[in-house]
């Protein structure tokens, strides 16, 4: 009884320093994390302007002119167009890949004879580059919206599935074998065994999926395409509009960078359950 009043005590003390211990974690490291990123606008910005020839400045003009590009593509609208119409598809397609490939996953990765029958066919398909199927995707479905979407989708369902059959091996067998004695059924075995432990693979997979929903969608727009951030690339190359062409490439980076922070944030909500690593 001692023991355990103790232990209470001693994780009530604790609990309360744990975030202020995080927050302070993450302010020192900060600092640090960002000094490369300034480093390199800086090198982007000093560069063109004091040491390329004026020729040479023409394809690489400094960032504060590609920023300014880029604030003229917003209040003129045609940065929220496009960039409404790159998120549409690319969320059209991660979310058929999500809901093909997350049940898929845990259906080969429980049942192992399925997989090992499947394996070298997931290999193959896994190791074929989506953008080397676009003219595949153009002919048989045309330069349209669907064709867009699907290489989406193909692109997505491979790291999504690969990584929910790996969270389900993953799977310490004493938990399993613990469960099924305490006479659990096999649909809350999978509820509360198998999809917690399963979890921090199975967001690898969304977060590695979400990012190449945008940079082979931006590909696929480039062909065919009357709107999105690939089809601003293109178009602003080809009228050699150098800075706008820069400054839909700061508007793709900053898209992948706020959907990866966004499942990371996502992950943390749903897995709080985990032991959180020492930094």
């Amino acid at each position: 009884m001692t023991t355990t009043l103790d232990a209470s005590r001693v994780h009530s003390v604790q609990a309360p320093t744990a975030k202020p211990k995080q927050r302070k974690n993450f302010l020192r490291r900060a600092p640090h994390g960002w000094a490369a990123v300034a480093l390199f606008v800086a090198l982007w910005e000093f560069v063109p302007r004091f040491v390329l020839d004026e020729d040479t400045r023409t394809f690489l003009p400094p960032v504060s002119e590609d920023l300014r590009a880029l604030w003229g593509l917003a209040l003129d609208g045609q940065l929220a167009d496009h960039l409404l119409a790159s998120i549409g598809r690319s969320a059209a397609g991660f979310a058929v890949a999500v809901a093909i490939a997350v049940p898929l996953g845990l259906l080969i990765g429980w049942y192992r004879p399925v997989a090992r029958f499947l394996q070298p066919l997931l290999e193959l398909a896994r190791n074929t580059a989506a953008l080397a199927l676009l003219p595949v995707f153009t002919l048989l479905l045309g330069i349209g919206e669907l064709s867009k979407v699907s290489l989406v989708v193909y692109a997505c369902v491979w790291p999504v599935l690969l990584n929910t059959i790996a969270g389900v091996n993953s799977v310490d067998p004493l938990l399993v074998k613990a469960a099924r004695s305490l006479g659990l059924s096999s649909p809350r075995l999978f509820r509360k065994v198998i999809l917690p432990s399963a979890v921090p693979t199975v967001f690898t997979g969304l977060r590695m999926a979400a990012s190449y929903s945008v940079l082979v969608l931006i590909a696929a727009e480039m062909v065919g395409a009357k709107a999105g951030l690939g089809y601003l690339i293109n178009t602003t190359q080809v009228n050699f509009r150098i800075p706008q062409m820069y400054a839909g490439i700061i508007a793709v980076s900053v898209l992948g960078l706020v959907v990866n922070q966004g499942f990371v944030v996502l992950e943390r909500r749903v897995s709080t359950w985990r032991v959180k690593e020492k930094p």
